[in-house]
């Protein structure tokens, strides 16, 4: 038993992302995520935001000074296993974050756009777009983009009005990946959230493409599936996954996330972070 418990949260994962008080997305659902996981999470905060399921109320930003003074306190210190970098609001806020990358050079980095919160509100200035495809998105061993933040990174459209053939919509899908692949990052996850039929993801690894199936849940219930599906990825991987295992395995855990998620709130309430948890219990615990 204490060597179980010695080698309990032995990986390390940071997230550097943007808050959400009401505790559903933002560094909040990836502190839960890994936790859900099994592996050691730490934060760098890079925004503030007052939001809730239904609105976001104001945001504000970290200094970038700020921020690398928080990434160099947990790089100097503490072995980092994998990155899950989520929303970056600001040009200023990318640069500091990259250069950071740069200098202590991590490996297992997931990349999460964040553009718009779930209600549709901004969280990406507009002109940092280019900042995002210059200096983060190169960093990326896997971007993780909806569609919608696929559409602007590519400048195409996937979504078309009027079109709800599912097979057109994922070959689009396919070809905004390869675009947004050309742009330096490793893998791209194109996620079909927001497109028709079933929950259908594209995974394109600058060779082929893996196409990840899932029933869509009806629930409006969906705040913070982008921040939870990265996280997941970014754990797996701090795990020792391969990137496809990593990305299956975090198919199947938001996916019963979102199955269970919390009617919390006058919005888009949160998904269940450790429905399985509370299910089954701690497999270290039930040991003792």
């Amino acid at each position: 038993m204490v060597q179980e418990t010695e080698n309990f949260l032995t990986k390390k994962v940071l997230s550097i992302a943007g808050s959400d008080c009401s505790g559903g997305a933002g560094i909040q659902a990836d502190l839960k995520t890994f936790s859900a996981h099994g592996v050691f999470g730490m934060s760098v905060v890079v925004s503030v935001v007052a939001e809730n399921t239904s609105r976001v109320i104001d945001i504000q930003d970290v200094t970038p000074d700020m921020i690398e003074k928080q990434i160099d306190a947990v790089f100097e210190d503490i072995e980092v296993d994998a990155v899950k970098v989520g929303m970056l609001s600001t040009s200023a806020g990318m640069r500091a974050v990259a250069g950071r990358l740069l200098r202590y050079g991590p490996g297992n980095v997931v990349v999460d756009p964040v553009m718009y919160a779930k209600n549709g509100c901004p969280l990406m200035a507009p002109e940092a777009i280019d900042a995002l495809i210059e200096t983060i998105i190169p960093l990326a061993d896997v971007l993780t983009p909806n569609i919608p933040e696929a559409e602007k990174i590519s400048g195409m459209k996937i979504s078309e009005e009027g079109d709800r053939s599912d097979s057109n919509e994922v070959e689009r899908m396919e070809r905004a990946a390869e675009r947004i692949y050309r742009m330096g990052c490793r893998n791209v996850l194109v996620k079909g959230g927001h497109a028709a039929g079933s929950a259908l993801d594209v995974l394109f690894d600058g060779k082929s493409f893996l196409h990840l199936d899932a029933p869509r849940i009806d629930t409006k219930n969906t705040h913070g599936t982008g921040c939870t599906y990265s996280s997941a990825i970014a754990s797996n991987l701090a795990l020792g996954m391969e990137m496809v295992q990593a990305v299956e395995r975090a198919k199947a855990y938001v996916t019963t996330a979102i199955r269970h998620a919390l009617p919390l709130g006058k919005g888009n309430g949160p998904t269940h972070h450790f429905y399985d948890l509370y299910r089954n219990g701690l497999k270290l615990m039930s040991k003792t």
